[in-house]
């Protein structure tokens, strides 16, 4: 293992323990201590590699985040179509929002704080998915699923958009029981955004 191995996996593993912390009490009930116990470090070693609770937080919700971006990155290679492509990616991140065991239990334990970082303090998370989704919309388009769109980071922005009010405000006329119901409401509404 290199020294930049031996970095990361320290890093990982506070990561990996402010995530189950969170999990159980919280972001606000977390401490530094709490952490460095659970990832089997000193305090120090958590503010020199990571910094401080905030810091911690950003972090967790960064690699969460870059995780499904990096999942939907890997779509547009699977698909042979542009209406299973936006499907697929729709479907992706509204469930992994739906399973994720962190977003829901903090949807809990301190709702003001999520809905804060999904609008005004969220347009780092919101710039980086829109930049994800063009991305994946200009791969399909090499791969021939979709012709070349001149707008695409305008038409990614809406759809995204579609999908945040999902997250923020998930059941009202629009329900989803299921992956199929989520798949073709895309295919229905959100490929006509993306492909024009």
């Amino acid at each position: 293992m290199t020294p930049k191995d031996a970095e990361d996996s320290i890093e990982s593993r506070i990561l990996d323990a402010a995530l189950v912390q969170f999990e159980l009490v919280g972001f606000k009930k977390t401490t530094i201590e709490d952490v460095a116990r659970r990832a089997g470090v000193d305090r120090v070693t958590i503010y020199r590699r990571v910094g401080s609770r905030d810091d911690l937080v950003q972090a967790v919700v960064s690699r969460e985040v870059g995780a499904v971006l990096a999942e939907l990155a890997k779509l547009p290679g699977r698909h042979d179509n542009a209406a299973d492509l936006v499907a697929d990616m729709f479907v992706t991140v509204l469930s992994r929002w739906r399973q994720h065991a962190l977003a829901q239990r903090m949807m809990t334990l301190e709702p003001e704080r999520v809905i804060a970082s999904l609008t005004t303090e969220g347009s780092t998370a919101f710039t980086l998915s829109v930049a994800a989704a063009a991305a994946a919309a200009q791969q399909a388009t090499e791969l021939g699923l979709l012709p070349e769109i001149p707008d695409v980071m305008t038409r990614m922005e809406v759809a995204c958009r579609v999908v945040h009010s999902f997250i923020l405000l998930p059941d009202i006329t629009v329900r989803f029981e299921s992956d199929s119901e989520m798949a073709d409401f895309a295919r229905t509404y959100l490929l006509p955004i993306v492909a024009g």
